[in-house]
Protein backbone atom coordinates (compact mmCIF):
# COMPACT_ATOMS: atom_id res chain seq x y z
CA UNK A 1 0.00 0.00 0.00
CA UNK A 2 2.94 2.32 0.65
CA UNK A 3 3.91 2.11 -3.02
CA UNK A 4 0.33 2.89 -4.09
CA UNK A 5 0.23 5.96 -1.83
CA UNK A 6 3.30 7.31 -3.58
CA UNK A 7 1.66 6.49 -6.90
CA UNK A 8 -1.54 8.42 -6.06
CA UNK A 9 -0.11 11.79 -7.16
CA UNK A 10 -0.23 10.66 -10.78
CA UNK A 11 -3.99 10.17 -10.51
CA UNK A 12 -4.76 13.73 -9.39
CA UNK A 13 -4.60 15.48 -12.80
CA UNK A 14 -6.96 12.85 -14.23
CA UNK A 15 -9.48 12.62 -11.39
CA UNK A 16 -12.28 13.80 -13.69
CA UNK A 17 -11.58 11.14 -16.32
CA UNK A 18 -11.19 8.40 -13.71
CA UNK A 19 -14.42 9.34 -11.90
CA UNK A 20 -16.24 9.56 -15.24
CA UNK A 21 -14.88 6.13 -16.15
CA UNK A 22 -16.05 4.69 -12.82
CA UNK A 23 -19.48 6.28 -13.36
CA UNK A 24 -19.63 4.59 -16.77
CA UNK A 25 -18.74 1.27 -15.12
CA UNK A 26 -21.66 1.79 -12.75
CA UNK A 27 -23.94 2.61 -15.69
CA UNK A 28 -22.78 -0.39 -17.69
CA UNK A 29 -23.16 -2.76 -14.74
CA UNK A 30 -26.56 -1.36 -13.74
CA UNK A 31 -28.03 -1.87 -17.20
CA UNK A 32 -26.15 -5.14 -17.78
CA UNK A 33 -27.51 -6.62 -14.55
CA UNK A 34 -31.07 -5.80 -15.60
CA UNK A 35 -30.81 -8.54 -18.23
CA UNK A 36 -31.03 -11.52 -15.79
CA UNK A 37 -34.02 -9.86 -14.12
CA UNK A 38 -35.80 -9.40 -17.48
CA UNK A 39 -35.00 -12.99 -18.50
CA UNK A 40 -36.57 -14.24 -15.26
CA UNK A 41 -39.69 -12.15 -15.83
CA UNK A 42 -39.88 -13.45 -19.40
CA UNK A 43 -39.70 -17.07 -18.20
CA UNK A 44 -42.55 -16.55 -15.73
CA UNK A 45 -44.62 -14.43 -18.11
CA UNK A 46 -44.21 -16.74 -21.09
CA UNK A 47 -44.88 -19.72 -18.84
CA UNK A 48 -48.34 -18.30 -18.22
CA UNK A 49 -49.01 -18.26 -21.97
CA UNK A 50 -47.18 -17.29 -25.16
CA UNK A 51 -48.46 -14.26 -27.08
CA UNK A 52 -47.06 -12.32 -30.03
CA UNK A 53 -46.72 -9.23 -27.84
CA UNK A 54 -44.66 -11.06 -25.21
CA UNK A 55 -42.52 -12.75 -27.87
CA UNK A 56 -41.54 -9.36 -29.34
CA UNK A 57 -41.50 -7.26 -26.16
CA UNK A 58 -38.92 -9.13 -24.07
CA UNK A 59 -36.27 -9.59 -26.82
CA UNK A 60 -36.55 -5.90 -27.77
CA UNK A 61 -36.25 -4.75 -24.15
CA UNK A 62 -33.24 -7.02 -23.52
CA UNK A 63 -31.64 -5.84 -26.79
CA UNK A 64 -32.15 -2.20 -25.78
CA UNK A 65 -30.69 -2.78 -22.31
CA UNK A 66 -27.61 -4.46 -23.81
CA UNK A 67 -27.20 -1.59 -26.30
CA UNK A 68 -27.18 1.04 -23.52
CA UNK A 69 -24.84 -1.14 -21.45
CA UNK A 70 -22.55 -1.45 -24.49
CA UNK A 71 -22.32 2.34 -24.87
CA UNK A 72 -21.28 2.69 -21.22
CA UNK A 73 -18.84 -0.20 -21.69
CA UNK A 74 -17.19 1.59 -24.63
CA UNK A 75 -16.94 4.87 -22.70
CA UNK A 76 -15.51 3.26 -19.56
CA UNK A 77 -12.75 1.52 -21.49
CA UNK A 78 -11.93 4.60 -23.52
CA UNK A 79 -11.73 6.85 -20.45
CA UNK A 80 -9.74 4.50 -18.22
CA UNK A 81 -7.39 3.01 -20.82
CA UNK A 82 -6.64 6.48 -22.24
CA UNK A 83 -5.96 7.73 -18.72
CA UNK A 84 -3.58 4.84 -18.10
CA UNK A 85 -1.62 5.85 -21.21
CA UNK A 86 -1.47 9.49 -20.06
CA UNK A 87 -0.23 8.45 -16.62
CA UNK A 88 2.38 6.18 -18.22
CA UNK A 89 3.49 9.19 -20.30
CA UNK A 90 3.80 11.37 -17.17
CA UNK A 91 5.71 8.69 -15.31
CA UNK A 92 8.13 8.17 -18.20
CA UNK A 93 8.82 11.93 -18.29
CA UNK A 94 9.44 11.98 -14.52
CA UNK A 95 11.66 8.93 -14.86
CA UNK A 96 13.79 10.58 -17.55
CA UNK A 97 13.97 13.88 -15.65
CA UNK A 98 15.07 12.00 -12.51
CA UNK A 99 17.78 10.13 -14.41
CA UNK A 100 19.17 13.27 -16.05
CA UNK A 101 19.37 14.89 -12.60
CA UNK A 102 21.38 12.05 -11.06
CA UNK A 103 25.11 12.59 -10.33
CA UNK A 104 27.79 10.68 -12.23
CA UNK A 105 28.30 8.31 -9.29
CA UNK A 106 24.75 7.02 -9.72
CA UNK A 107 25.55 5.72 -13.21
CA UNK A 108 28.72 4.08 -11.92
CA UNK A 109 26.59 2.03 -9.53
CA UNK A 110 23.61 1.31 -11.83
CA UNK A 111 23.77 -0.37 -15.22
CA UNK A 112 22.18 1.31 -18.22
CA UNK A 113 20.38 -1.93 -19.14
CA UNK A 114 18.73 -2.07 -15.72
CA UNK A 115 17.57 1.54 -16.01
CA UNK A 116 16.19 0.87 -19.50
CA UNK A 117 14.27 -2.16 -18.21
CA UNK A 118 12.65 0.00 -15.54
CA UNK A 119 11.71 2.59 -18.15
CA UNK A 120 9.98 0.00 -20.36
CA UNK A 121 8.98 -3.28 -18.73
CA UNK A 122 8.24 -1.88 -15.28
CA UNK A 123 6.25 1.07 -16.60
CA UNK A 124 4.15 -1.28 -18.72
CA UNK A 125 3.33 -3.33 -15.59
CA UNK A 126 2.46 -0.17 -13.64
CA UNK A 127 0.13 0.98 -16.42
CA UNK A 128 -1.95 -2.14 -15.87
CA UNK A 129 -2.80 -0.88 -12.37
CA UNK A 130 -4.39 2.25 -13.83
CA UNK A 131 -6.35 0.75 -16.70
CA UNK A 132 -7.37 -2.92 -16.43
CA UNK A 133 -7.03 -3.16 -12.64
CA UNK A 134 -9.35 -0.21 -11.92
CA UNK A 135 -11.73 -1.43 -14.62
CA UNK A 136 -12.04 -5.01 -13.36
CA UNK A 137 -12.01 -4.04 -9.67
CA UNK A 138 -14.95 -1.66 -9.94
CA UNK A 139 -16.81 -4.04 -12.24
CA UNK A 140 -16.52 -6.74 -9.58
CA UNK A 141 -17.45 -4.37 -6.75
CA UNK A 142 -20.51 -2.99 -8.57
CA UNK A 143 -21.54 -6.48 -9.69
CA UNK A 144 -21.54 -7.67 -6.09
CA UNK A 145 -23.18 -4.48 -4.79
CA UNK A 146 -26.03 -4.68 -7.32
CA UNK A 147 -26.44 -8.45 -7.59
CA UNK A 148 -26.38 -9.43 -3.91
CA UNK A 149 -29.44 -7.39 -2.85
CA UNK A 150 -31.40 -8.76 -5.82
CA UNK A 151 -30.28 -12.32 -5.05
CA UNK A 152 -31.19 -11.86 -1.37
CA UNK A 153 -34.60 -10.65 -2.52
CA UNK A 154 -35.06 -13.83 -4.56
CA UNK A 155 -33.85 -16.22 -1.83
CA UNK A 156 -31.90 -15.51 1.35
CA UNK A 157 -31.25 -19.23 1.75
CA UNK A 158 -29.63 -19.68 -1.67
CA UNK A 159 -27.57 -16.50 -1.28
CA UNK A 160 -26.16 -17.57 2.10
CA UNK A 161 -25.24 -20.97 0.67
CA UNK A 162 -22.99 -19.13 -1.80
CA UNK A 163 -20.77 -18.01 1.10
CA UNK A 164 -19.62 -21.58 1.85
CA UNK A 165 -16.71 -21.63 -0.67
CA UNK A 166 -15.72 -17.94 -0.11
CA UNK A 167 -13.02 -18.62 2.57
CA UNK A 168 -11.32 -20.98 0.11
CA UNK A 169 -11.39 -18.25 -2.54
CA UNK A 170 -9.85 -15.76 -0.10
CA UNK A 171 -7.07 -18.13 0.96
CA UNK A 172 -6.26 -18.95 -2.67
CA UNK A 173 -5.94 -15.28 -3.60
CA UNK A 174 -3.78 -14.49 -0.55
CA UNK A 175 -1.40 -17.43 -1.01
CA UNK A 176 -0.94 -17.23 -4.77
CA UNK A 177 -0.91 -13.40 -4.79
CA UNK A 178 2.09 -13.28 -2.45
CA UNK A 179 3.96 -15.83 -4.57
CA UNK A 180 3.24 -13.87 -7.75
CA UNK A 181 4.60 -10.64 -6.21
CA UNK A 182 7.87 -12.29 -5.14
CA UNK A 183 8.36 -14.09 -8.46
CA UNK A 184 7.63 -10.99 -10.51
CA UNK A 185 10.24 -8.97 -8.59
CA UNK A 186 12.83 -11.63 -9.44
CA UNK A 187 11.73 -11.70 -13.08
CA UNK A 188 12.13 -7.94 -13.41
CA UNK A 189 15.63 -8.19 -11.96
CA UNK A 190 16.52 -10.92 -14.46
CA UNK A 191 15.05 -8.85 -17.28
CA UNK A 192 17.32 -5.99 -16.19
CA UNK A 193 20.32 -8.35 -16.33
CA UNK A 194 19.39 -9.49 -19.84
CA UNK A 195 18.84 -5.93 -21.05
CA UNK A 196 22.15 -4.81 -19.55
CA UNK A 197 24.00 -7.72 -21.15
CA UNK A 198 22.49 -7.07 -24.57
CA UNK A 199 23.19 -3.32 -24.31
CA UNK A 200 26.83 -3.91 -23.34
CA UNK A 201 27.38 -6.38 -26.18
CA UNK A 202 25.81 -4.12 -28.78
CA UNK A 203 27.82 -1.13 -27.55
CA UNK A 204 31.03 -3.14 -27.39
CA UNK A 205 30.47 -5.15 -30.56
CA UNK A 206 33.88 -4.12 -31.95
CA UNK A 207 35.67 -5.47 -28.88
CA UNK A 208 33.65 -8.70 -28.98
CA UNK A 209 34.59 -9.26 -32.62
CA UNK A 210 38.20 -8.15 -32.20
CA UNK A 211 38.72 -10.81 -29.52
CA UNK A 212 36.59 -13.43 -31.36
CA UNK A 213 34.25 -13.71 -28.37
CA UNK A 214 30.98 -14.02 -30.30
CA UNK A 215 30.35 -17.63 -29.25
CA UNK A 216 31.31 -16.98 -25.63
CA UNK A 217 29.02 -13.95 -25.40
CA UNK A 218 26.16 -15.86 -27.04
CA UNK A 219 26.60 -18.61 -24.45
CA UNK A 220 26.59 -16.10 -21.57
CA UNK A 221 23.44 -14.52 -22.94
CA UNK A 222 21.80 -17.93 -23.34
CA UNK A 223 22.53 -18.78 -19.69
CA UNK A 224 20.84 -15.56 -18.58
CA UNK A 225 17.96 -16.08 -20.98
CA UNK A 226 17.38 -19.65 -19.82
CA UNK A 227 17.24 -18.54 -16.19
CA UNK A 228 14.88 -15.71 -17.15
CA UNK A 229 12.63 -18.20 -18.94
CA UNK A 230 12.75 -20.54 -15.92
CA UNK A 231 11.71 -17.70 -13.60
CA UNK A 232 8.84 -16.85 -15.94
CA UNK A 233 7.69 -20.46 -16.00
CA UNK A 234 7.62 -20.49 -12.19
CA UNK A 235 5.48 -17.37 -12.25
CA UNK A 236 3.19 -18.90 -14.88
CA UNK A 237 2.60 -21.90 -12.62
CA UNK A 238 1.21 -19.67 -9.88
CA UNK A 239 -0.70 -17.37 -12.24
CA UNK A 240 -2.11 -20.35 -14.15
CA UNK A 241 -3.16 -22.11 -10.94
CA UNK A 242 -5.16 -19.15 -9.66
CA UNK A 243 -7.88 -19.08 -12.30
CA UNK A 244 -8.80 -22.81 -12.32
CA UNK A 245 -8.74 -22.92 -8.50
CA UNK A 246 -11.08 -19.95 -8.34
CA UNK A 247 -13.29 -21.59 -10.98
CA UNK A 248 -13.35 -24.78 -8.92
CA UNK A 249 -14.19 -23.18 -5.57
CA UNK A 250 -16.79 -20.84 -7.05
CA UNK A 251 -18.12 -23.76 -9.08
CA UNK A 252 -18.78 -25.54 -5.78
CA UNK A 253 -21.18 -22.75 -4.99
CA UNK A 254 -22.85 -23.28 -8.36
CA UNK A 255 -23.28 -27.00 -7.59
CA UNK A 256 -24.79 -26.20 -4.19
CA UNK A 257 -27.24 -23.73 -5.73
CA UNK A 258 -28.39 -26.19 -8.39
CA UNK A 259 -28.71 -29.01 -5.85
CA UNK A 260 -30.78 -26.88 -3.47
CA UNK A 261 -32.48 -24.47 -5.89
CA UNK A 262 -34.05 -26.96 -8.30
CA UNK A 263 -36.11 -28.70 -5.56
CA UNK A 264 -37.12 -25.26 -4.25
CA UNK A 265 -38.41 -24.29 -7.71
CA UNK A 266 -40.23 -27.60 -8.10
CA UNK A 267 -41.87 -27.22 -4.71
CA UNK A 268 -42.87 -23.64 -5.52
CA UNK A 269 -40.70 -21.88 -2.92
CA UNK A 270 -39.39 -19.75 -5.79
CA UNK A 271 -40.68 -19.38 -9.34
CA UNK A 272 -38.90 -20.83 -12.34
CA UNK A 273 -38.21 -17.27 -13.49
CA UNK A 274 -36.66 -16.31 -10.15
CA UNK A 275 -34.46 -19.40 -10.21
CA UNK A 276 -33.39 -18.58 -13.78
CA UNK A 277 -32.55 -15.00 -12.74
CA UNK A 278 -30.62 -16.27 -9.71
CA UNK A 279 -28.55 -18.64 -11.87
CA UNK A 280 -27.78 -15.83 -14.36
CA UNK A 281 -26.76 -13.45 -11.55
CA UNK A 282 -24.59 -16.19 -10.09
CA UNK A 283 -23.00 -16.78 -13.49
CA UNK A 284 -22.10 -13.10 -13.80
CA UNK A 285 -20.78 -12.98 -10.25
CA UNK A 286 -18.55 -15.96 -10.98
CA UNK A 287 -17.09 -14.15 -13.98
CA UNK A 288 -16.30 -11.02 -11.96
CA UNK A 289 -14.87 -13.00 -9.05
CA UNK A 290 -12.60 -14.76 -11.53
CA UNK A 291 -11.65 -11.30 -12.84
CA UNK A 292 -10.64 -10.41 -9.28
CA UNK A 293 -8.03 -13.16 -9.51
CA UNK A 294 -6.63 -11.41 -12.58
CA UNK A 295 -6.74 -8.12 -10.64
CA UNK A 296 -4.64 -9.68 -7.86
CA UNK A 297 -2.13 -10.79 -10.50
CA UNK A 298 -1.96 -7.26 -11.96
CA UNK A 299 -1.72 -5.70 -8.51
CA UNK A 300 1.20 -7.87 -7.43
CA UNK A 301 3.07 -7.27 -10.68
CA UNK A 302 2.33 -3.55 -10.62
CA UNK A 303 3.39 -2.96 -7.02
CA UNK A 304 6.62 -4.91 -7.59
CA UNK A 305 7.38 -2.63 -10.55
CA UNK A 306 6.29 0.47 -8.60
CA UNK A 307 8.90 -0.35 -5.98
CA UNK A 308 11.62 -0.42 -8.65
CA UNK A 309 10.28 2.76 -10.28
CA UNK A 310 10.09 4.68 -7.00
CA UNK A 311 13.64 3.65 -6.15
CA UNK A 312 14.82 5.76 -9.10
CA UNK A 313 12.70 8.79 -8.23
CA UNK A 314 13.60 8.68 -4.54
CA UNK A 315 17.36 8.39 -5.03
CA UNK A 316 18.54 11.82 -3.92
CA UNK A 317 20.86 13.76 -6.20
CA UNK A 318 23.83 14.98 -4.18
CA UNK A 319 24.68 17.63 -6.78
CA UNK A 320 21.86 20.14 -7.13
CA UNK A 321 21.06 23.80 -6.62
CA UNK A 322 21.23 24.73 -2.96
CA UNK A 323 18.03 26.23 -1.47
CA UNK A 324 17.93 29.97 -2.05
CA UNK A 325 20.56 29.91 -4.80
CA UNK A 326 20.15 32.91 -7.09
CA UNK A 327 21.59 34.09 -10.39
CA UNK A 328 25.11 35.46 -9.86
CA UNK A 329 26.92 38.14 -11.90
CA UNK A 330 28.24 36.92 -15.28
CA UNK A 331 31.26 34.64 -14.88
CA UNK A 332 34.61 36.12 -15.97
CA UNK A 333 36.71 33.01 -15.34
CA UNK A 334 38.73 33.46 -12.14
CA UNK A 335 39.15 30.06 -10.46
CA UNK A 336 40.48 29.52 -6.97
CA UNK A 337 41.24 26.25 -5.20
CA UNK A 338 41.62 26.71 -1.44
CA UNK A 339 43.24 23.77 0.35
CA UNK A 340 40.98 21.50 -1.69
CA UNK A 341 40.91 17.80 -0.92
CA UNK A 342 38.60 15.25 -2.49
CA UNK A 343 37.89 11.57 -1.91
CA UNK A 344 35.89 9.20 -4.10
CA UNK A 345 34.14 6.31 -2.34
CA UNK A 346 36.36 6.94 0.68
CA UNK A 347 39.59 6.85 -1.36
CA UNK A 348 41.62 10.12 -1.37
CA UNK A 349 42.08 11.46 -4.90
CA UNK A 350 43.15 15.08 -4.35
CA UNK A 351 44.95 16.53 -1.34
CA UNK A 352 45.55 20.11 -0.27
CA UNK A 353 45.28 21.80 -3.68
CA UNK A 354 46.00 25.55 -3.51
CA UNK A 355 45.84 27.31 -6.86
CA UNK A 356 44.55 30.60 -8.23
CA UNK A 357 43.84 30.99 -11.96
CA UNK A 358 43.20 34.50 -13.21
CA UNK A 359 40.72 35.23 -16.04
CA UNK A 360 42.23 34.64 -19.47
CA UNK A 361 45.04 32.39 -18.23
CA UNK A 362 45.89 29.07 -19.84
CA UNK A 363 46.78 26.53 -17.17
CA UNK A 364 47.89 22.98 -17.92
CA UNK A 365 47.85 19.90 -15.71
CA UNK A 366 50.18 17.01 -16.37
CA UNK A 367 51.02 13.87 -14.45
CA UNK A 368 50.83 10.12 -14.44
CA UNK A 369 47.57 8.24 -14.95
CA UNK A 370 45.53 8.34 -11.74
CA UNK A 371 47.25 11.43 -10.34
CA UNK A 372 43.92 13.31 -10.11
CA UNK A 373 44.06 15.61 -13.15
CA UNK A 374 40.62 14.76 -14.57
CA UNK A 375 39.04 14.77 -11.11
CA UNK A 376 40.38 18.27 -10.47
CA UNK A 377 38.87 19.79 -13.61
CA UNK A 378 35.60 17.84 -13.16
CA UNK A 379 35.02 19.71 -9.90
CA UNK A 380 34.71 23.04 -11.72
CA UNK A 381 31.38 22.33 -13.53
CA UNK A 382 30.31 20.31 -10.47
CA UNK A 383 30.28 16.97 -12.22
CA UNK A 384 31.80 16.04 -8.88
CA UNK A 385 31.30 18.14 -5.76
CA UNK A 386 34.13 19.69 -3.76
CA UNK A 387 33.84 20.45 -0.07
CA UNK A 388 32.09 23.78 0.60
CA UNK A 389 34.37 26.80 0.40
CA UNK A 390 37.30 24.98 -1.24
CA UNK A 391 36.48 25.97 -4.84
CA UNK A 392 35.53 29.50 -5.87
CA UNK A 393 34.76 31.07 -9.24
CA UNK A 394 35.07 34.85 -9.44
CA UNK A 395 35.39 34.84 -5.66
CA UNK A 396 32.02 33.11 -5.20
CA UNK A 397 31.80 29.54 -3.82
CA UNK A 398 30.94 27.27 -6.73
CA UNK A 399 27.91 25.88 -4.85
CA UNK A 400 26.36 29.36 -4.74
CA UNK A 401 25.94 29.33 -8.52
CA UNK A 402 22.92 27.80 -10.13
CA UNK A 403 24.03 24.72 -12.02
CA UNK A 404 22.53 26.05 -15.26
CA UNK A 405 24.45 29.36 -15.03
CA UNK A 406 27.69 27.64 -14.02
CA UNK A 407 27.63 25.05 -16.79
CA UNK A 408 26.54 27.51 -19.47
CA UNK A 409 29.81 29.35 -18.85
CA UNK A 410 31.95 26.23 -19.28
CA UNK A 411 32.96 24.32 -22.40
CA UNK A 412 34.15 20.87 -21.33
CA UNK A 413 35.81 18.38 -23.69
CA UNK A 414 36.12 15.16 -21.70
CA UNK A 415 38.45 12.20 -22.08
CA UNK A 416 35.72 9.91 -23.36
CA UNK A 417 34.11 11.61 -26.32
CA UNK A 418 30.39 11.01 -26.63
CA UNK A 419 28.52 11.88 -29.81
CA UNK A 420 24.80 11.47 -30.35
CA UNK A 421 23.29 9.49 -33.21
CA UNK A 422 22.59 12.66 -35.15
CA UNK A 423 24.14 14.89 -37.79
CA UNK A 424 27.59 16.42 -37.38
CA UNK A 425 26.01 19.88 -37.37
CA UNK A 426 23.64 19.01 -34.53
CA UNK A 427 26.43 17.38 -32.53
CA UNK A 428 28.57 20.50 -32.85
CA UNK A 429 25.66 22.79 -31.97
CA UNK A 430 24.56 20.64 -29.02
CA UNK A 431 24.10 22.82 -25.95
CA UNK A 432 25.21 25.99 -27.72
CA UNK A 433 21.90 27.69 -27.03
CA UNK A 434 18.34 26.97 -26.03
CA UNK A 435 16.92 27.75 -29.43
CA UNK A 436 14.79 25.25 -31.28
CA UNK A 437 16.32 24.82 -34.76
CA UNK A 438 12.89 23.93 -36.13
CA UNK A 439 11.56 27.36 -35.09
CA UNK A 440 14.49 29.41 -36.47
CA UNK A 441 14.10 32.02 -39.18
CA UNK A 442 16.22 31.65 -42.32
CA UNK A 443 18.54 34.39 -41.08
CA UNK A 444 18.97 32.70 -37.69
CA UNK A 445 19.57 29.33 -39.35
CA UNK A 446 22.23 30.88 -41.61
CA UNK A 447 23.96 32.51 -38.63
CA UNK A 448 23.82 29.22 -36.74
CA UNK A 449 25.41 27.40 -39.68
CA UNK A 450 28.22 30.00 -39.84
CA UNK A 451 28.90 29.47 -36.14
CA UNK A 452 29.00 25.69 -36.66
CA UNK A 453 31.43 26.04 -39.56
CA UNK A 454 33.61 28.45 -37.55
CA UNK A 455 33.77 26.01 -34.63
CA UNK A 456 34.57 23.13 -36.99
CA UNK A 457 37.36 25.21 -38.53
CA UNK A 458 38.89 25.93 -35.13
CA UNK A 459 38.79 22.21 -34.30
CA UNK A 460 40.50 21.32 -37.60
CA UNK A 461 37.45 19.40 -38.77
CA UNK A 462 36.50 21.36 -41.89
CA UNK A 463 38.54 19.32 -44.37
CA UNK A 464 37.21 16.03 -42.99
CA UNK A 465 33.62 17.27 -43.23
CA UNK A 466 34.17 18.37 -46.83
CA UNK A 467 35.06 14.75 -47.62
CA UNK A 468 31.87 13.32 -46.11
CA UNK A 469 29.02 12.56 -48.57
CA UNK A 470 26.53 14.38 -46.36
CA UNK A 471 28.83 17.19 -45.27
CA UNK A 472 27.58 18.77 -42.06
CA UNK A 473 24.37 16.73 -42.36
CA UNK A 474 26.32 13.47 -42.25
CA UNK A 475 24.87 11.08 -39.66
CA UNK A 476 27.61 9.97 -37.29
CA UNK A 477 25.90 6.83 -35.95
CA UNK A 478 25.49 5.78 -32.34
CA UNK A 479 28.31 7.21 -30.20
CA UNK A 480 29.86 8.53 -33.43
CA UNK A 481 30.76 5.04 -34.60
CA UNK A 482 31.26 6.16 -38.24
CA UNK A 483 34.03 8.60 -37.23
CA UNK A 484 37.63 7.95 -36.30
CA UNK A 485 38.85 8.62 -32.77
CA UNK A 486 40.50 11.86 -33.85
CA UNK A 487 37.40 13.04 -35.72
CA UNK A 488 35.26 12.37 -32.66
CA UNK A 489 37.61 14.35 -30.43
CA UNK A 490 37.68 17.26 -32.85
CA UNK A 491 33.88 17.24 -33.06
CA UNK A 492 33.78 17.47 -29.26
CA UNK A 493 36.24 20.39 -29.35
CA UNK A 494 34.07 22.14 -31.94
CA UNK A 495 31.05 21.59 -29.69
CA UNK A 496 32.85 23.26 -26.77
CA UNK A 497 34.05 26.17 -28.93
CA UNK A 498 30.53 26.69 -30.29
CA UNK A 499 29.34 27.58 -26.78
CA UNK A 500 31.77 30.55 -26.58
CA UNK A 501 32.49 29.63 -22.96
CA UNK A 502 34.20 31.80 -20.37
CA UNK A 503 36.05 28.71 -19.12
CA UNK A 504 37.32 26.13 -21.62
CA UNK A 505 38.41 22.73 -20.27
CA UNK A 506 40.26 20.27 -22.50
CA UNK A 507 40.66 16.99 -20.64
CA UNK A 508 43.16 14.99 -22.71
CA UNK A 509 41.15 16.19 -25.70
CA UNK A 510 43.93 15.78 -28.29
CA UNK A 511 45.15 12.29 -27.40
CA UNK A 512 43.63 10.70 -30.54
CA UNK A 513 45.04 13.18 -33.08
CA UNK A 514 48.50 13.20 -34.62
CA UNK A 515 51.05 15.85 -33.68
CA UNK A 516 50.54 17.78 -36.93
CA UNK A 517 46.77 18.05 -36.39
CA UNK A 518 47.37 18.85 -32.71
CA UNK A 519 49.62 21.76 -33.64
CA UNK A 520 47.02 23.09 -36.10
CA UNK A 521 44.21 22.85 -33.52
CA UNK A 522 46.29 24.57 -30.81
CA UNK A 523 47.14 27.33 -33.28
CA UNK A 524 43.44 27.81 -34.13
CA UNK A 525 42.51 27.81 -30.45
CA UNK A 526 44.79 30.75 -29.67
CA UNK A 527 42.23 33.28 -30.85
CA UNK A 528 39.43 31.40 -29.06
CA UNK A 529 41.41 31.34 -25.82
CA UNK A 530 41.99 35.09 -25.79
CA UNK A 531 40.20 36.51 -22.75
CA UNK A 532 38.98 33.04 -21.76
CA UNK A 533 40.29 30.88 -18.95
CA UNK A 534 41.58 27.64 -20.45
CA UNK A 535 42.47 24.47 -18.55
CA UNK A 536 44.31 21.74 -20.43
CA UNK A 537 44.88 18.20 -19.15
CA UNK A 538 47.37 16.28 -21.24
CA UNK A 539 50.10 13.65 -21.25
CA UNK A 540 51.88 15.37 -24.15
CA UNK A 541 54.29 18.16 -23.32
CA UNK A 542 53.87 19.49 -26.87
CA UNK A 543 50.23 20.25 -26.06
CA UNK A 544 50.91 22.31 -22.94
CA UNK A 545 54.36 23.89 -23.29
CA UNK A 546 52.88 27.29 -24.28
CA UNK A 547 50.59 27.45 -21.23
CA UNK A 548 50.90 30.38 -18.83
CA UNK A 549 51.20 27.93 -15.94
CA UNK A 550 51.89 24.20 -15.85
CA UNK A 551 51.04 22.13 -12.77
CA UNK A 552 52.50 18.66 -12.27
CA UNK A 553 50.31 16.35 -10.18
CA UNK A 554 51.49 13.30 -8.29
CA UNK A 555 49.22 11.23 -6.00
CA UNK A 556 46.64 14.01 -5.89
CA UNK A 557 49.08 16.81 -5.01
CA UNK A 558 50.66 19.59 -7.05
CA UNK A 559 54.36 18.77 -6.79
CA UNK A 560 55.65 21.25 -9.39
CA UNK A 561 54.32 24.43 -10.96
CA UNK A 562 55.65 27.06 -13.34
CA UNK A 563 56.11 27.84 -17.02
CA UNK A 564 57.64 25.33 -19.42
CA UNK A 565 61.05 26.99 -19.17
CA UNK A 566 60.92 27.21 -15.37
CA UNK A 567 60.02 23.54 -15.01
CA UNK A 568 62.76 22.45 -17.41
CA UNK A 569 65.24 24.46 -15.34
CA UNK A 570 63.87 22.82 -12.18
CA UNK A 571 64.96 19.45 -13.60
CA UNK A 572 62.21 17.53 -11.84
CA UNK A 573 59.36 15.25 -12.96
CA UNK A 574 58.29 17.58 -15.76
CA UNK A 575 61.80 17.83 -17.19
CA UNK A 576 62.09 14.05 -17.05
CA UNK A 577 58.76 13.66 -18.89
CA UNK A 578 59.86 16.20 -21.52
CA UNK A 579 63.16 14.42 -22.16
CA UNK A 580 61.47 11.03 -22.47
CA UNK A 581 58.94 12.36 -24.98
CA UNK A 582 61.69 14.04 -27.02
CA UNK A 583 63.54 10.72 -27.12
CA UNK A 584 60.38 8.87 -28.20
CA UNK A 585 59.84 11.37 -31.03
CA UNK A 586 63.45 10.98 -32.20
CA UNK A 587 63.18 7.19 -32.16
CA UNK A 588 59.89 7.36 -34.06
CA UNK A 589 61.40 9.63 -36.72
CA UNK A 590 64.38 7.29 -37.16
Amino acid sequence: MEQLRKFARYFRPYRGSILAGIACILGSMSFGLLVPYMVGRAVDDLGAGVTWHKTVYYPLVILGINAVSGVFLFLQRRLLINTSRHIEFDMREDFYAALVDKPLEYFHDNRVGDLMARATNDLAAIRQIVGPMILYTFQAVFALAISLPIMLGISVKLTLLLLIPMPLVSLTVKFLGGRIHTRFERIQEFFSDITARAQENLTGVRVVRAYAQEDAEIERFQILNREYAAQNLRLVRYAAAMRPLLFFFIGLGFVIIVAVGVPMAIEGEITAGDFTSFILYLQRMIWYLIALGYVVNLYQRGTASLKRFNAILEAESAIKDAPGTSEQPPITGRIEFRSLSFAYNGKPVLEDIDLTIEPGMTVAFVGRTGSGKSTLVSLIPRLLDAEPGTLLIDGIPVRDYRLAQLRRAIGFVQQETFLFSDTLANNIAFGADDENPEAETEEQAAERRREIERAAGVAGLSEDIAGFPGGYEQMVGERGITLSGGQKQRTAIARAVMRRPRILILDDALSAVDTYTEEAILHNLRDVRLGRTTLIVSHRVSTIKDADLICVLEDGRIVERGTHEELIALDGDYADLYERQLLEEQLASD
